[in-house]
Order: C-alpha cells, then structure tokens, then sequence
C-alpha cells in the first residue's frame, strides 16, 4: 500500500515540538510491514503554496491513500490524486472559529473523518451523520515517554532534589490549558511549565513532578495524561478528551472537573510523598503510537479492499 500523509503539524527546527505526535504515528506505520509511506509537510498557513507544491511534486503519482492531519490541510492534499482520502481532526480544526467552517466544507470529500476522541466526534456537524467517522488518534511514544528516576530528573533540569514540584504540560498563554488554575493549585510549590521546550527534554520534565496537573476547559486528545501515565507519575485531569478512559483504575490519579478543594485533597498525598508513583504505564500502553498506528493502517487496509473490488 502506498500513502502519503500531509500535514502542517510536523515538527522543524523553529519549532521542535510542533506536530511530534505526527511524526510518531508516521514513523511507527513506516515501521508495519506492507506500508511504503511518504509524508509532505508544510509550516501552518501557507495552504495555496502547498497546494501548488504538492502538485509539482507528486503530479504522476497517485497513491492508495492521502491522509491529512488537520481540517485546513485537507484542501491542499486534494491536489494529489488517491484512491481513498482520509482526514484526522484534532480539535482546534473544529473548535476555532476562523478555521471551523472551511474544514465543514471538506468533510463531505473524504472516505474516512478520523477525530482524536468521542468527544470531538460530538462535535462534528449534527454529530458526523452522513460521514464515516473513526477513532484515529496519534498514540503516546512510550519509548520516550517512560518511568526515569525523579533524582535523574530533577538534577538533568537544575532542580532542587529535595523540594516538591508539579507541571502543567502546557504553555501557559494557552487560555484552554488553564494555568490559572494550575497556579491556584500549587501555591507555594514550584510549578514547572511547558511551552518551547525541546521534546526530548519532555519526559524528564513529567519525572521530575510530583505530579501533572490537567486543569484544562477542553482537549482534543489528552496527550500530556497518556504521557504522565506512561512515567508512572501522578497526574490530575479534567474529564475531557480521553482523561476519564486512559485514568479509570488508576490509582493514585484523578478525573473530575476542577474543584480546588478536591483537587488539593488529591494532591497532597503526592507532595508529601519523596517519590511518589503510579502503576500507569498499562493504561498509557493502550494508546501507545504503535497500537493507534495499527488502528491507521487497518482503516487503509479497508479503504484499499473496498475500492479494489471482488478479485
């Protein structure tokens, strides 16, 4: 089967962070056997260039399946020919107001709407009827994200070994992330933030906490709990996204919405403990970048046989 992916979500030197869920789902279907993959990137914005690009570049092939990764990027991908085109939506593609109607308007052409959970399946237009939608998220790299000692950590960031400390795996300018209620939270104890730091410096960031904190309003996803669960760290969340799903069970953790006394009561036993832990990584592992990368293929698979016909 030969794919492409197109996706403004990819991450570059400028900008290191942006789109890594991307690139591992990408680099784990590289790795399913029968799957000979080519991903076009291009930075946010410019969706006439990379219209016109993708039109140079691929304009006598023609592939089993165009896959883009957010609504707006689905416009430019139509410039390649395919047997089947899918889309994955991530939220913001739904949710911003200046991009929401032009991604509605493209839905209707593709084989397959993929959302990153059941919650942003509700909010497709009149709930997706009419649209073949599926589960289709980016999974958590359980590789990069895993359990490293909280001293390791801590002494790899500068941070003082012996003084608690919590994350809010956001930048905190992003109103959605909630960080003033991550502050209200902490109080006097260090809150530690993420906004351009390198992805490969995440994981020792997570393991240095006592714990994540989730406060947010909504998620597409819920990547940053996956990620918590993955270190067997504490992590609190909002119930939005996957959080009430990948956190059922788990001990030590919590989803509910945002009640600063309940909050506390669940925190302090964390910010008192010298190493606290959860057993999360199995949850984390339901949604790791390979399992959701099978998910991917098999949808191909699907649209591959169906338009191929008896025979």
């Amino acid at each position: 089967m030969r794919a492409l992916i197109v996706t403004n979500m990819w991450p570059s030197p400028q900008n290191p962070a942006l789109g890594r869920f991307v690139r591992d789902q990408a680099e784990a279907l590289r790795a399913i056997e029968g799957i000979e993959l080519e991903v076009f990137a291009f930075p946010p914005g410019d969706y006439a260039r990379a219209a016109i690009d993708l039109r140079r570049r691929f304009r006598p092939a023609r592939f089993d399946v165009v896959h883009a990764h957010f609504g707006l990027t689905a416009w430019p991908a139509a410039a390649v020919r395919a047997q089947a085109r899918v889309l994955t939506l991530h939220g913001t593609d739904l949710r911003h107001p200046r991009t929401r109607l032009l991604t509605r308007a493209i839905l209707r052409r593709q084989d397959v709407v993929g959302v990153v959970s059941e919650e942003l399946a509700r909010e497709l237009p009149r709930g997706g009827a009419g649209l073949r939608v599926e589960i289709l998220p980016c999974g958590v790299d359980t590789h990069r994200f895993r359990p490293i000692p909280r001293g390791e950590a801590r002494e790899r960031l500068g941070l003082d070994p012996d003084r608690p400390c919590l994350l809010l795996p956001a930048d905190p300018a992003r109103p959605a992330k909630r960080a003033d209620r991550a502050r209200e939270l902490a109080g006097d104890v260090a809150l530690l933030a993420l906004g351009r730091v390198d992805p490969d410096e995440v994981p020792y960031y997570v393991n240095a906490a006592n714990a994540v904190l989730v406060p947010s309003d909504h998620e597409g996803f819920g990547l940053a709990v996956l990620e918590a669960l993955a270190c067997d760290v504490p992590v609190l969340a909002t119930p939005t996204g996957v959080h009430a799903d990948a956190l059922a069970g788990v001990a030590g953790t919590l989803c509910a919405p945002y009640d600063p006394e309940a909050w506390a009561a669940a925190l302090a036993p964390h910010l008192a403990a010298a190493d606290p832990r959860v057993e999360g990584r199995a949850a984390a592992e339901r949604f790791s970048a390979e399992r959701m990368a099978q998910r991917v293929a098999a949808t191909w698979r699907e649209l591959g046989s169906r338009d191929a016909g008896p025979g």
